[in-house]
């Protein structure tokens, strides 16, 4: 949960905050500063558990679909019903049955991968939500970015692509000066950051607050007055509640990701804006 001994101190109880976040390398400690703030050179923590989604995903849904036998085991009717959730709702449903399959490998893969690395904050002796590092988030943003604007280029040409997601269809006259570079702006340019913002926000004032409770109940219980030692308690109750509760959002968060990024692609290609 990247609790550090420092976020509890003798003289009071220190609050948790985006430094907690801000995990050192899993080796050497090379740091440099840029901005102001101090960063780390080297492999870490988010870093291997990247890695270690890929793997996971990659290796299930690989001995999941080793046999395909008509009959499906267990395991193979996971994999089968977790690609048809994909396929169908956020392939075929938002981007259309023309279009839909060459796009849904892609599709599949992000679900799974960003909901591994969500799931990875409530995992024991893992603990912490990958995307709550924002240049995480913003490399598979910018992942997204150039996959729906290269396919509505190749779709449209480049000059046909910036009129399609510039001009409104339909609108006419001199409101065009307006819309045109809102359109611009909110279609090509802020999508990437809005994408990534949302899923990094909610990973990192989820788990932020989750440490919240956890330090902050062990602090009432091991250094608060008698009276208020049953806040402390309640403070761990809240905590396990959170925890559910920050399951559905993990859940959501993957699927809202991906949920925008075919209704991006389908925008792209649809023959109307």
């Amino acid at each position: 949960m990247s609790i550090t001994t420092s976020s509890i101190r003798a003289e009071g109880f220190t609050p948790p905050g985006p430094g907690d976040f801000n995990l050192p390398p899993l080796g050497p400690d090379k740091t440099f500063e840029w901005l102001g703030q101090t960063h780390y050179l080297g492999v870490t923590k988010p870093m291997l558990q990247l890695v270690l989604a890929a793997v996971l995903v990659f290796g299930f849904f690989f001995v999941a679909a080793r046999r395909q036998a008509m009959v499906p085991g267990r395991l193979q009717f996971v994999g089968e019903q977790a690609y048809g959730f994909v396929r169908n709702s956020m392939g075929r449903d938002i981007i259309g049955s023309r279009d839909f399959m060459r796009f849904v490998p892609y599709l599949f893969a992000l679900f799974f991968f960003i909901l591994l690395n969500n799931v990875f904050a409530t995992i024991p002796f893992i603990q912490f939500p990958t995307f709550s590092r924002s240049g995480m988030v913003y490399s598979l943003a910018l992942l997204s970015w150039l996959i729906y604007n290269w396919v509505g280029i190749r779709h449209h040409g480049f000059l046909g692509y910036l009129k399609h997601q510039s001009v409104p269809a339909g609108v006419s006259g001199p409101i065009l000066a307006l819309l045109i570079p809102l359109e611009f702006m909110s279609n090509i340019i802020v999508r990437p950051v809005t994408l990534a913002l949302r899923l990094f926000a909610n990973m990192l004032a989820g788990h932020l607050l989750l440490i919240l409770f956890a330090l902050g109940g062990e602090y009432l219980l091991l250094h608060g007055a008698t009276l208020v030692k049953p806040v402390g308690i309640l403070a761990w109750l809240l905590f396990v509640a959170i925890s559910f509760l920050e399951l559905l959002i993990q859940f959501l968060q993957a699927y809202v990701f991906v949920l925008l990024n075919a209704m991006y692609i389908s925008g792209a290609v649809s023959d109307e804006h």
